[in-house]
């Protein structure tokens, strides 16, 4: 069942910035996993030479871990004001 928000969405809402930015960062971990997964099964399967795999997988990784610093330690979800 997918979350329920108990009132109007409304982006100037800090728990709502905050619940949003998490979810966005589960879709960017599961699309890295689904993506870096599938590449890795095949570059094993065929026994293939990608060398771009690895630097592919580590910046991703890097960009991932980024993200996640992002929420969890520098976005700032106090109540903006209008003026």
């Amino acid at each position: 069942m997918p979350p329920r928000w108990p009132r109007k969405p409304d982006r100037n809402d800090p728990d709502y910035r905050r619940l949003d930015d998490r979810m966005n960062f589960a879709v960017h971990v599961m699309v890295f996993l689904a993506i870096n997964s599938g590449l890795w099964f095949f570059h094993i399967i065929k026994f293939s030479n990608w060398s771009w795999l690895v630097g592919f997988t580590e910046i991703w990784g890097v960009v991932l871990l980024l993200h996640f610093i992002y929420i969890a330690a520098i976005a700032n979800y106090s109540v903006k004001s209008n003026g």
